[in-house]
């Protein structure tokens, strides 16, 4: 068994008392999508779901005008307090409340509906909430903090990858920081954006990448838009291009190169 509500937005700004806002009768009904009623399910999965629903079987002639009927006369009266859902399936996928999951297809799909409170905007008038999805979204949060606070860690244990991920994640120049400093700093960098320390924290190119913002920061390489320039020579359209360039064997005298004249700029 699961269960969802389908609630509806709170009207605030209303000129009515909050007694008669709250017993306003407010219904989710049909929608056109050009010249057909919005349809929360369709094809074969249609047919196994109104299955002894409909008053006609599905090899029936009047069965499209029957379908028609049920999505277009489809209203869903939502009180203050929202409409509980049955959505969930046995083990051989048949929903326990067919009339609900219906209703919950259609909702999915309706364009005044959101599929979250927060994720409303003006021409949404309902939301769903979702218990279940709530809850797994707090356990993906919590574990990706937890995969963040482990690079951290590992991070934190090597001046050399501090300093590149302080490069590549942020505007500080590693190079006038101290060790104190650093950690402090890329701690906040990761509780701000779990997801993108970690991605930064675990991709292979993590040296080369810091390597070359270190030179685009030097003034070694520019760049123009995502371009990365060496003189007036582009190394790469993006990046990701410079990246694949830098490790070109072929081009390994470029590299020499570039990190002379790095160190000159250090030094």
């Amino acid at each position: 068994m699961r269960k969802v509500w389908l609630r509806r937005k709170e009207n605030t700004l209303d000129h009515l008392p909050e007694a008669v806002r709250i017993a306003a009768q407010v219904r989710l009904g049909s929608v056109f999508v050009g010249r057909q009623p919005l349809k929360g399910v369709e094809g074969e999965e249609a047919k196994k779901l109104f299955e002894g629903i409909l008053p006609v079987d599905k090899d029936h002639q009047d069965w499209p005008h029957y379908v028609n009927r049920y999505w277009i006369e489809l209203s869903v009266k939502v009180p203050f307090e929202g409409v509980e859902l049955e959505i969930g399936k046995d083990e051989n996928d048949k929903p326990y409340n067919v009339d609900d999951y219906l209703t919950y297809r259609f909702v999915l799909k309706h364009p005044h509906c959101a599929n979250t409170k927060e994720e409303m905007v003006s021409n949404n008038r309902f939301y769903l909430h979702d218990p279940k999805r709530d809850e797994l979204e707090k356990v993906k949060i919590v574990r990706l903090k937890k995969d963040a606070d482990k690079e951290y860690i590992k991070a934190s244990n090597d001046e050399k990858t501090m300093n590149r991920l302080i490069r590549l994640l942020s505007n500080s120049k590693p190079d006038n920081m101290n060790v104190d400093q650093k950690e402090t700093l890329l701690y906040e960098l990761k509780g701000k954006e779990p997801a993108k320390f970690i991605k930064a924290a675990r991709d292979k190119n993590l040296e080369i990448k810091a390597e070359i913002e270190e030179m685009v920061s030097a003034g070694v390489l520019r760049k123009i838009g995502n371009q990365v320039i060496f003189i007036d020579e582009v190394l790469g359209e993006t990046t990701e291009d410079t990246i694949v360039y830098m490790k070109d064997k072929k081009n390994s005298g470029t590299l020499t190169t570039l990190r002379a004249k790095l160190k000159e700029v250090i030094i």
